[in-house]
């Protein structure tokens, strides 16, 4: 068993063997687990989680295949379960974790919203996949958004916004840059494509409590949070722009705390690399100051990836807690990955950390985690723990069960549609509309009664009325066509101070004949 304020993750196979353990004081340094397909990098994320929980530490994870929802039940005595815990020198225990089931579509688990404000331009602009000019025309309708209160919630929030832009450019060029409409127009085409890929879901109210995700059971181990990510990797962009949206939010929510006894959350990262490929220097700057940062807030964050490569140098060298599966050297990009991956170990005399990557079998790994002193430890070869918890996927009863039960229910399940910046632009849009209407019917009605009442009255040439003799009336004489000419001037004016008092005048002057 490993000692108190530890999570036992292996034990080394070299001339001295001993347990390696990952310090929970120091968790809060990051980590990274890397490795080939089919070497052992989701049982070694597993482990950690389950460490983790039963210290008491809840635990964010995607789940990208589907395995890691097994941790919500038993595990089996399988035999080379049962060996492997003989080599490590403890017992094989078989447990369930409190686990709790995510979905951003709400299919395998809760749903799982944030507003368009809380996604910010510079994610929203990398998820729609704008150029730099789209993006500066974004960054304005957020301003205008926020200078005049408009809320803006969901898709159709945005839309409304970049209409009002679209039909006030002129004005709003003067004040922010130019805002061009051909812009305008790529957004609002890269929002269609962000509907029909089911994003609508994601954004929206009501928004995911952040603090719903550092919960313990009774029994005081850490919920175990999983996000059903199998059919969310379809969409690579949206799947690395909510977990970027949720690092910044937990950064900006969470107070300082310092270093810790043991976090108050930990973060795996799965498929690292859709965080950083063509990511934009503005996105990588802010990747690498959140995860700098956010250790001061007690939140300790594991990218999980195949190829260490695949984190930026700048990133990379963050991560204090390592473990490095396998990888295989067919072609010069995997050769590199494996030297870069060598030398970013506290090398080991007792052996050649290059070639030894490229020799592990499944579920051993080169393990280094921090030391007393936050120091990296010398890399050992280690065999990996076994985990308590099934290995494989929950069925569908199994997982539709959990959600029923879970604590969380019927708290996301529904969508809600508060007011916010498109009911406020229709209200706003009606306002501007109801004077010119009034005009328009106040010209229509009594200017066009007036009109035809006087033409009745002083003639204009037309037809005259059946019954009443054939032909035209004669041509009307100079007087009745400078009447005839006042009386429609001052009917176009109805609708005015100047012709309604006019008006009133003529009126009664007439009446009083």
């Amino acid at each position: 068993m490993s000692e108190a304020g530890t999570i036992l993750v292996g034990r080394s196979t070299g001339p001295n063997p001993k347990p390696e353990v990952l310090t929970l004081r120091l968790a809060n340094r990051h980590g990274l687990v890397a490795g080939a397909t089919g070497t052992g990098k989701t049982v070694t994320l597993q482990v950690l989680a389950e460490g983790f929980s039963n210290a008491g530490v809840p635990v964010f994870a995607a789940d990208i295949k589907g395995d890691l929802s097994g941790l919500a039940a038993a595990g089996e005595a399988k035999p080379h379960f049962v060996k492997r815990a003989e080599e490590l020198g403890i017992p094989y225990e078989p447990d369930r974790f409190p686990t709790v089931f995510w979905d951003l579509f709400g299919e395998q688990g809760h749903p799982i919203r944030c507003t368009i404000t809380e996604m910010g331009p510079l994610l929203l602009a990398r998820l729609l996949e704008l150029n730099d000019t789209q993006e500066g025309v974004l960054n304005i309708a957020f301003r205008v958004a926020d200078e005049n209160q408009w809320p803006l919630i969901d898709l159709k929030d945005l839309r409304a916004l970049l209409t009002f832009l679209s039909e006030n450019a002129k004005e709003l060029s003067a004040t922010y840059g130019n805002v061009a409409s051909a812009s305008i127009g790529a957004i609002q085409r890269a929002l269609l494509v962000l509907e029909n890929q089911g994003a609508a879901q994601f954004l929206g109210e009501p928004a995911l409590n952040l603090s719903d995700f550092m919960r313990t059971d009774r029994d005081g181990r850490g919920f175990v949070n999983i996000l059903a990510a199998d059919k969310l990797m379809q969409r690579p962009r949206l799947y690395a722009s909510f977990l970027l949206w949720m690092l910044s939010e937990l950064f900006e929510q969470l107070p300082e705390v310092g270093d810790l006894d043991k976090p108050k959350l930990v973060f795996f990262f799965d498929e690292a690399h859709l965080l950083f490929n063509d990511a934009p220097k503005a996105l990588l700057d802010a990747v690498e100051q959140v995860v700098r940062l956010i250790r001061s807030k007690g939140v300790g964050v594991y990218f999980v990836t195949q190829n260490p490569l695949d984190v930026p140098e700048t990133v990379l060298g963050q991560l204090g807690n390592r473990v490095q599966h396998a990888l295989r050297a067919f072609t010069p990009r995997d050769q590199r990955a494996v030297r870069a991956a060598a030398e970013t170990f506290r090398q080991n005399p007792g052996f050649d950390v290059g070639k030894a990557i490229t020799e592990l079998a499944v579920g051993e790994a080169l393990v280094s985690f921090l030391e007393a002193k936050g120091t990296p430890s010398i890399v050992e070869r280690a065999l990996i723990a076994p985990p308590q918890g099934r290995v494989g996927p929950l069925t569908p009863q199994e997982r539709a069960a959990l959600v029923q039960a879970s604590p969380y229910r019927g708290k996301y399940d529904e969508a809600v549609d508060n007011e916010s910046a498109y009911e406020m632009l229709a209200k706003r849009k009606d306002l501007d509309s109801a004077p010119a209407e009034a005009a328009a019917q106040t010209e229509g009605g009594l200017g066009g009664m007036l009109g035809g009442w006087l033409g009745s009255v002083l003639g204009s040439g037309e037809e005259a009325p059946k019954g009443k003799g054939k032909g035209r009336r004669p041509p009307p004489s100079l007087v009745e066509q400078v009447l005839g000419n006042a009386a429609r001037s001052m009917a176009r004016k109805v609708g005015t101070e100047v012709g309604n008092a006019i008006l009133r005048n003529v009126l009664g002057g007439l009446t009083k004949k």
